[in-house]
């Protein structure tokens, strides 16, 4: 059983939730966010409340927690809004915003460019990158894919990190 679908999901003033056709909505005052629900999950809107059961199916036991920490994903989303920070750290490495673009030279004897998505912010100040936007999940993959273009190295530690990421460094070469 899962304890995340066990607790009801309140819903905040504010905030309008309707579920038809297998697709939830969550409109708020930053954003309105959608999700598909499968069948295997039955949810009920009754006030400010969302309640959710598994029905009788293999997959309905999986789903059920996960259905419930997503949907309260998307009203803490459409009210308050997620942030991810991602340091840059080396010497010469920088990042700039052109656009709907962040432009990075990190090392590389090319700039690299990495499209911002729809519906997230992005502002660089002294090489900290902070993302912000309603949808958790893209922005996690979005930060991800940023990070991605350098990961730290375990020798000086140069690359693009999350804020407070621990590097575990490796010791180098010891002269004779």
């Amino acid at each position: 059983m899962s304890r995340l679908g066990k607790i009801p999901v309140t819903i905040p003033s504010g905030v309008t939730v309707t579920f038809e056709n297998g697709l939830l909505t969550v409109k708020g005052a930053k954003a309105t966010l959608t999700r598909e629900i499968k069948k295997d999950v039955e949810v009920k809107i009754e006030g400010n409340t969302i309640t959710l059961s598994p029905k009788n199916t293999p997959d309905a036991k999986a789903l059920w927690g996960t259905y419930a920490a997503h949907i309260h994903n998307m009203i803490t989303g459409v009210t308050e809004g997620f942030t991810r920070v991602l340091e840059i750290e080396g010497v010469g490495y920088r990042g700039e915003i052109k656009g709907r673009e962040i432009v990075l030279n990190v090392g590389f004897s090319h700039q690299v460019n990495v499209a911002i998505p729809e519906g997230i912010n992005a502002e660089i100040v002294k090489n900290v990158v902070t993302l912000t936007g309603p949808d958790k999940e893209a922005l996690g993959q979005f930060a991800a894919n940023v990070r991605k273009v350098k990961k730290p190295e375990p020798y000086k530690g140069k690359g693009i990190r999350y804020q407070g990421e621990y590097i575990i460094r490796k010791q180098g070469k010891k002269a004779v």
